[in-house]
């Protein structure tokens, strides 16, 4: 398999998850009715700082398949990677779809669990992958710490359904 093409696999796996962010995404039913932190970025920001994160974190993923491709600690690197993508998934799907902030930032935990093992299998295999990952883990703290802020400032927010039919 080409290298090209390796890369574009890490980006279409990548994208998979972040279309769960296109399909729940905030909207005036839901998001702008929460009371939120005064620390809480605008909502335009959100698009593109997962955009350059998801293309770093692809990136990352195909530097340590360049350097140990599916086997030894690269395979077991790059398999946490794509389970970790799964997680970062479902987040939006919980926050905005199910509208539970609580389940979302305990399922946050995992995530935030799960990027800080790609961080550290990362650098094991090759150091500049697990240093272009840090802005993630950064910026999935920050998350973290809205999401729970979030649910602190909102203690009645337990869900309204499915979100079905409130995606868009």
């Amino acid at each position: 398999m080409t290298s090209l093409a390796v890369l574009a696999g890490f980006f279409l796996a990548s994208g998979m998850a972040a279309s769960s962010g296109a399909i729940f995404r905030p909207g005036p039913w839901y998001y702008q009715e929460l009371r939120k932190p005064p620390w809480t970025p605008p909502p335009w920001l959100f698009a593109p700082a997962w955009t350059v994160l998801y293309i770093t974190m692809s990136v990352a993923a195909w530097l340590v398949w360049r350097e140990g491709g599916v086997t030894g600690m690269a395979g077991i690197a790059l398999a946490v990677f794509l389970g970790h993508l799964v997680l970062n998934a479902i987040w939006s799907w919980l926050f905005f779809g199910r509208e539970r902030p609580d389940l979302a930032f305990l399922e946050l935990i995992l995530l935030w669990s799960g990027v800080l093992a790609c961080v550290l299998l990362f650098w094991s295999v090759r150091p500049v992958a697990g240093a272009i990952m840090l802005p993630y883990l950064a910026w999935v703290t920050f998350a973290g710490a809205l999401n729970l802020r979030i649910w602190q400032l909102n203690p009645r927010s337990r869900g309204r359904g499915s979100g079905a039919g409130r995606a868009g």
